[in-house]
């Protein structure tokens, strides 16, 4: 049976997948995974109270979340053939970067522990956690126990993009891996993509983003036949692979190259993400930033794929569960127009014709006025021009890398953009 879930064409059993079930490990493996750290504690002081709405403050089934615990057996959803790649004895280890604001404490751990049980250890260099001036403190410097785990917590509500910067520069590992906190990664989900990237640090790789149900958290196979898109409003969907690109792919197991990604889970090298000019942290909150980083590095000399022998599920929500300073709509808006201005040229006028509320809008205190030759920003003197009017870095950064023009993009990497 097919289903959809974040736009997504699911399987419950893949034909050809392995099928193998991943069971937790036994107590004393337990204790030397976590540490000192104190789990049942941990969850249980932050248990749903009766009578209380289970999808109120996460937006997915809390309860369920809950009663699953910390780790789970869950179903290895790879193409058969994955189980006997091979990778080089000597790849380089990784910092994984998991930002979050007000997650729910039984989905944070599961990611983390995941990660944990399912990772080669010499691969893991670190866990870098970013708490995005969380409610509660505790919910991420409790988690700084578990060994190789770090807790860094914002003084101010910084927002997806700003925190990922932040995890980044705090990484020792030369190899980047960025991960939602709402997320379990599955068997041998991390080597092929530190593979790709050490045999080319221009890669960005992601992996297959398998959907957990946000009702049951039933773990659900996504299909291996597809790719991330948009249409010109900046609206990313997942879409079939052209049936040119699936001719000629022989082997299942081989790479997807994709146009953008989606963002929340990938892999990519500590200098190139540097060199490529991190994020656009004029960016707030969430939205947007995956077009921006992708626009950029196909760009300006790297390139994109998607692993089918790398799986992680996602817990894929209906509506966000925090709060946007400016208002959900606004900051998609604001964040999309920063990387059509920067990255799409001429073709930035089939943006605003798909989103026409994007010019001369009232955004917080300042007013944006968009003319066929410039940009003008009105606002009260005693404001700095924050926000849209501060493109002028990037736009220098892009001459400064020698990119490409998005012409060349459409012609070379995405065609059937129409």
């Amino acid at each position: 049976t097919n289903e959809t879930s974040g736009g997504k064409v699911l399987r419950r059993e893949t034909q050809g997948s392995i099928g193998h079930v991943t069971h937790p490990p036994r107590g004393e493996q337990q204790g030397q995974l976590l540490g000192t750290f104190d789990e049942r504690a941990y969850l249980a002081s932050k248990q749903l109270k009766a009578g209380e709405d289970p999808y109120r403050e996460h937006a997915f089934n809390l309860q369920e979340s809950d009663r699953l615990g910390s780790e789970r057996a869950i179903r290895d959803t790879r193409h058969y053939r994955c189980a006997s790649m091979t990778f080089d004895p000597d790849l380089p280890s990784t910092s994984i970067i998991i930002t979050f604001h007000n997650e729910a404490r039984s989905t944070l751990l599961r990611t983390i522990k995941s990660v944990l049980l399912r990772s080669p250890p010499h691969l893991i260099q670190e866990i870098i956690l970013v708490d995005d001036f969380s409610s509660d403190p505790e919910d991420c410097q409790l988690l700084s126990q578990i060994p190789k785990v770090r807790c860094l917590r914002n003084d101010r509500r910084e927002g997806l993009i700003r925190s990922r910067v932040r995890g980044a520069s705090a990484a020792s590992a030369s190899i980047l891996t960025f991960l939602d906190s709402h997320c379990e990664v599955n068997t041998d989900w991390l080597q092929p993509m530190i593979q790709r990237v050490k045999e080319d640090h221009t890669r960005v790789v992601s992996p297959i983003i398998d959907v957990i149900s946000l009702d049951n958290f039933a773990y659900l196979a996504a299909s291996a036949d597809l790719r991330g898109g948009f249409d010109w409003s900046l609206h990313f969907k997942w879409e079939q692979i052209p049936i040119e690109q699936k001719m000629a792919r022989n082997d299942p197991t081989q790479p997807i190259r994709t146009p953008v990604i989606a963002g929340g889970i990938f892999v990519m090298d500590k200098s190139w993400f540097n060199h490529l000019g991190q994020y656009d942290t004029h960016m707030d909150i969430w939205g947007g930033e995956n077009f921006e980083l992708s626009f950029r590095v196909w760009m300006c000399g790297g390139s994109l794929e998607i692993l089918p022998c790398s799986r992680v599920g996602h817990v894929f929500r209906k509506r966000h569960p925090y709060d946007f300073p400016e208002g959900n709509a606004l900051t998609y808006i604001k964040n999309t127009r920063r990387a059509a201005e920067v990255w799409m040229d001429e073709y930035k006028q089939y943006y605003y014709a798909a989103r026409p509320s994007a010019q001369g809008k009232a955004f917080g205190s300042y007013l944006i006025m968009k003319s066929s030759h410039s940009v003008l920003c009105f606002y009260p003197s005693h404001l700095i021009c924050s926000s849209f009017c501060s493109i002028a870095d990037r736009l220098a950064l892009r001459r400064k890398l020698n990119c490409n023009s998005f012409r060349w993009y459409l012609e070379n990497v995405y065609p059937e953009l129409r």
